[in-house]
């Protein structure tokens, strides 16, 4: 979630959607995103709206927080109506969630529950930092019904660590997996980040044999964006770190493909992996398929419909606005069919399914075979999906398909 907010058209006071927006709401699959703002350092690379306790200001602390949350999902409520939504998945993220009381976790997720009604089987996340949980607190999570957590370990390397401003030892991160194993969680991902400066080959592999020795069921490996405004972005600029060289680049990505592919973690996902298909993060299928989503939080941004909306970025804002009983987005947008192919293309041309072929103009994906960039077999099915040479590439070739 970007620090700055795009601009859009305005949101009525009460958040009410347009008509064609809740025109087959139920139809389609419904989550919860929550953003909890909060972190006790600012990592150097990361450019997420978040906040440390010197950063916050007035208006707003951790410890109100969980009602204000409540208070937009009860106006959630309200601007949905009547339709029967049960919520399929919720994820909790960040800053650091685990941050907040689990109590107060917890009843976030029951509001959500009291409101809408969990499905029977809903996969519910949050995530954590490594040094930011213990084992009661993950009991009390696993109590409240939370189902999945997803742990930012970033690297196995202290040097890598240190220059990504992580506060956490290496050492911690196969402690914290087994006591999400103990408190009964069956799935556990951790998050990975390669090409950081400084970082070798032999670095990253090591991560990526450390992470999969801690035993998760789900590995995400992210490429380093130097996000522009971030303190990273400015050492880069100075010339104190190497910006980050696409060929070592893709050379990581071939690394953790085949590791994590010989462990028996597939890519279902350009930058994910999983064990088996229950362990995917159904929360994040559902935002790569066009599901409807309502997030929670200062920053966070919703989607019923083909309305995308988001909400103001600081968390005092926020507050105001919802003791207040207005809504807390900033602004929205509504898609036309031509936007909303573009999204499908965009999204569904990174999952391991692919894309409908009918989405594509057939002579510029023949050519993309041609250039190995898009299996032969799955476009005959009419399916359009990524070689692994075209994984490297996605941006390129979803460029050219649209």
């Amino acid at each position: 979630m970007p620090a700055t907010l795009p601009d859009g058209d305005p949101v009525p006071a009460d958040g009410a959607l347009p008509a064609r927006a809740l025109e087959g709401l139920g139809t389609r699959p419904f989550a919860f995103y929550v953003h909890v703002p909060f972190c006790v350092t600012r990592c150097g690379y990361c450019d997420f709206n978040t906040y440390t306790a010197g950063e916050l200001g007035p208006g707003a602390s951790r410890d109100s927080y969980a009602d204000t949350a409540i208070a937009e999902v009860r106006m959630a409520r309200r601007v949905l109506g009547d339709a029967d939504l049960p919520v399929a998945t919720v994820f909790v993220g960040g800053g650091t969630p685990t941050l907040l009381a689990p109590d107060d976790l917890g009843r976030v997720l029951a509001a959500i529950d009291a409101e809408f009604g969990l499905a029977p089987d809903a996969e519910v996340t949050t995530e954590a930092n490594p040094e930011s949980v213990d084992e009661a607190y993950l009991g009390k999570l696993r109590e409240a019904g939370f189902t999945r957590v997803s742990y930012g370990m970033q690297s196995a390397r202290e040097h890598v660590l240190a220059v990504l401003d992580r506060t956490h030892t290496p050492g911690r991160v196969p402690q914290v997996v087994d006591w999400a194993r103990g408190a009964g969680f069956e799935h556990v991902n951790l998050d990975l980040i390669y090409g950081t400066p400084g970082e070798s080959h032999d670095d990253w592999r090591a991560s990526l044999e450390a992470a999969l020795a801690a035993g998760p069921d789900h590995v995400s490996a992210y490429a380093l964006i130097v996000e522009e405004g971030t303190r990273l972005a400015a050492q880069v600029r100075r010339g104190e770190l190497r910006q980050p060289d696409d060929d070592a680049m893709a050379d990581r990505y071939l690394i953790a493909d085949e590791l994590l592919s010989a462990h028996g973690l597939h890519w279902y996902e350009i930058s994910n992996w999983a064990a088996a298909p229950d362990a995917r993060c159904r929360h994040n299928m559902l935002y790569w398929t066009g599901a409807d989503w309502w997030g929670v939080g200062p920053g966070a941004h919703s989607h019923v419909g083909g309305t995308r909306w988001w909400n103001v970025k600081h968390p005092a804002a926020y507050a105001a606005r919802l003791a207040e009983g207005v809504t807390p987005a900033h602004a929205r947008e509504v898609l036309d069919d031509a936007d909303r192919r573009v999204e499908r293309i965009m999204l569904e041309l990174r999952l391991a399914d692919g894309c409908p072929a009918g989405l594509l103009d057939d002579g510029a994906v023949r050519r993309m075979i041609d250039d190995g960039l898009i299996e032969p077999e799955p476009y005959r099915r009419g399916r359009a999906v990524l070689t692994l040479r075209g994984r490297l590439l996605a941006d390129a070739v979803v460029r050219d398909l649209i």
